[in-house]
C-alpha cells in the first residue's frame, strides 16, 4: 500500500531542501567573489593575502542555516560577518605595539589609538532575485513529488 505525504511532511521537506540549497549557493558566493552575479568591490591592496573575504576561511565555515518556524535562518558566530555582509564604517582600536624604524633599526612603542574604517558591502547571504528563484525551484520540485505520491496513492487504493 502506497503512503501519502502529509502537509506537515511536505512543509518540513520544503524547508529542509531550502536550507540545503541556499547553504550551498551562499557558500559558492565566496568562490564567485559575488552575491550570485553582483561582483564584490575589489580590495584596496591587491597584494593582500588570501582570496577576497577568505583568509583563514573561518567566516565562510561559520555560516549555518537552520529551519525556524516557517522559514530558514542563516547565522554566523563571527563578529565581523554582519559588517562584511551589510557594509559599515566606524572606529577600531589599534592596540599598543612595537615598531622597528626601517633605517635605524631602533625599536619604539606605538601607543594605542583609534583608526577609522570603512568596509564596503560584500554580500554573501541574503534575499535577492536568485534566492527567490532557488526557493521557487525547491517548492516546485517538492509539490511535483507530492502530486506523484498522491497519484500513486489513488492508483493503488482503487
Amino acid at each position: 500500500m502506497a503512503e501519502i505525504i502529509t502537509a506537515d511532511k511536505l512543509k518540513k521537506d520544503i524547508l529542509d531542501d531550502m536550507r540545503v540549497e541556499l547553504s550551498d549557493e551562499f557558500d559558492k558566493n565566496f568562490e564567485r567573489k559575488a552575491f550570485f552575479t553582483d561582483a564584490w568591490k575589489a580590495r584596496k591592496d591587491p597584494k593582500a593575502n588570501g582570496s577576497l573575504l577568505v583568509v583563514s576561511g573561518r567566516m565562510r565555515r561559520s555560516i549555518k542555516g537552520s529551519v525556524e518556524g516557517d522559514g530558514v535562518r542563516f547565522t554566523s558566530d563571527t563578529s565581523y560577518a554582519t559588517v562584511h555582509n551589510e557594509g559599515g564604517s566606524g572606529f577600531v582600536t589599534v592596540r599598543q605595539h612595537q615598531r622597528k624604524h626601517y633605517k635605524t633599526g631602533k625599536v619604539y612603542t606605538v601607543r594605542s589609538h583609534q583608526r577609522r574604517v570603512n568596509i564596503p558591502q560584500r554580500q554573501f547571504v541574503g534575499d535577492g532575485q536568485r534566492t527567490q528563484e532557488i526557493i521557487r525551484g525547491v517548492i516546485d520540485d517538492n509539490v511535483k513529488q507530492f502530486n506523484a505520491s498522491l497519484s500513486n496513492f489513488i492508483r493503488t487504493n482503487k
